[in-house]
């Protein structure tokens, strides 16, 4: 499910390519996972912690790591996203029949829409290519009709199910919205980025100076707050359990 979420349900445009699943003995776990843009060649890292999830397709993830924020990334699982899930489970669960006809109408005169219509102008590559999807042709009907076989109760029952991916959801989604009026989230959930860069060089190589000159700014911001000698010189030693003083040489 987590990797459904995050490959599916957020679409940004980032496919995933490494997956590690992490289980303690008391039963907790933790999800680590990450995608590459074939468009930027950037990359993307969800984590997961189970202290943290209480519902999968209710921003579950505990962070999203990535160097480049999207101008606009569908985001099903974003809390602004509630009223979508439910038009899209809703819809799924609808006659495949009139769920066809519900696209036509809602796309006349043309009988298809484009999907420029909820893009920005940009020279983002990710966004260049989301353009030009056309909605209805990118739906997978064989697999909605066996949602509607199935009749998902809620949005995890319906990602849950093999053959809905990306296309199903985002057409669901704007479906929901040019018939019911219920717009989905499309705010990048990217929530940190990389400061420094990684020994390897992945996204880029580390930026020594950066780096240096934070830990200076971190000392300094501790040395001159105005707290309690004790509470410096612990906030000093945690910080020294991080970044040695030998950290610069």
């Amino acid at each position: 499910m987590a990797a459904k979420i995050d490959n599916t349900a957020i679409q940004a445009g980032y496919q995933l390519y490494h997956h590690a699943f992490l289980v303690t003995r008391d039963e907790k776990w933790a999800v680590i996972q990450q995608g590459m843009s074939e468009q930027d060649r950037s990359a993307r890292r969800y984590h997961w912690l189970s202290d943290k999830v209480t519902d999968f397709v209710v921003e579950p993830e505990n962070a999203i790591v990535g160097d480049i924020k999207r101008e606009r990334a569908l985001n099903m699982v974003a809390k602004e996203s509630e009223a979508s899930r439910k038009a899209s489970v809703d819809l799924a669960k609808e006659p495949t029949r009139k769920l066809m006809n519900l696209i036509q109408c809602a796309a006349k005169p043309l009988n298809q829409s484009s999907l420029q219509k909820w893009m920005p102008q940009t020279n983002d590559p990710w966004l260049q290519t989301l353009s030009s999807l056309n909605m209805p042709r990118n739906i997978n009907w064989e697999t909605l009709n066996r949602v509607y076989e199935f009749q998902p109760k809620n949005y995890e029952e319906l990602l849950s199910l093999k053959g809905v991916g990306p296309a199903t959801v985002r057409g669901l989604a704007l479906v929901s919205e040019l018939v019911y009026g219920e717009k989905p989230s499309w705010e990048d959930p990217v929530k940190f980025s990389f400061a420094y860069g990684g020994k390897d060089g992945v996204p880029f190589p580390v930026d020594r100076k950066a780096m240096d000159e934070s830990i200076q700014i971190l000392r300094q911001s501790v040395q001159e707050a105005k707290i309690g000698e004790k509470e410096k010189l612990q906030s000093l030693q945690r910080l020294r359990r991080f970044v040695p003083e030998n950290a610069n040489s």
